[in-house]
């Protein structure tokens, strides 16, 4: 009984999180070169809010948002039993502990797993939140990784824009902003291609996005 009940008090949750994100971003998708098909994809983003995932997450279309799950940090999320509920009962994420030192869980394991299972990952590549000027940190090397284990698997690009001024850091209450979560078309590591060269070719992807005024570009609204 105590199980059921956790399992629609996440439902419940769920659906108010989508709700107060709504009111607070009015986050609209736009999808540029692609479109929301049931397909296995790597969703990779810019990282400058711990809020990030929660708009990819709740603008995809709700078959597409039951099959994917974020990878996030395990050190930040399970500090608090509140944090705990959300991350791995409502969002159903995969933890991953950035502390090399202490993991005792191989990150591209758990994240070849959820792949393996069929689902699809929201993954952040630069590793930590960016918090500077500069509108990318170099992307770490997971998302080659994946890309070579995993080749049937879509890589998307995502831009994320405006979440970083809804939430600054340090801030508690945040500031209504709009936001737009802008989907990118697909790419996939060429035959021979080394990592260094893959990485830069997909922040370019990336960065690419968010100077976007692709007039092609078609927003879908759930």
């Amino acid at each position: 009984m105590q199980g059921i009940l956790q399992r629609w008090g996440a439902v419940g949750i769920g659906v108010l999180v989508r709700l107060l994100a709504r009111l607070v971003t009015a986050a609209r998708p736009v999808w540029q070169g692609i479109e929301p098909l049931p397909k296995q994809r790597i969703y990779y983003a810019n990282h400058a809010s711990h809020g990030d995932f929660v708009l990819i997450w709740m603008t995809l279309p709700p078959r597409l948002r039951a099959q994917t799950r974020p990878v996030a940090g395990a050190d930040y999320w399970q500090t608090s039993a509140i944090r705990r509920f959300l991350i791995q009962d409502v969002f159903h994420a995969v933890l991953i502990d950035r502390r090399p030192e202490q993991r005792q869980d191989d990150p591209l394991e758990q994240m070849g797993k959820v792949l393996e299972d069929g689902d699809s990952l929201i993954l952040f590549p630069e590793g930590t939140r960016n918090t500077g000027d500069t509108p990318l940190l170099p992307f770490k090397s997971g998302l080659y990784h994946l890309a070579k284990a995993y080749p049937q698997v879509e890589l998307i690009p995502v831009w994320i824009d405006n979440l970083n001024r809804v939430l600054p850091k340090g801030e508690i209450v945040p500031v209504p902003l709009l936001c737009t979560v802008t989907y990118g078309a697909p790419l996939a590591l060429e035959a021979g291609e080394d990592k260094a060269v893959f990485l830069a070719r997909a922040e370019r992807a990336l960065l690419a996005l968010s100077n976007s005024s692709d007039p092609s570009a078609r927003e879908w609204t759930q």
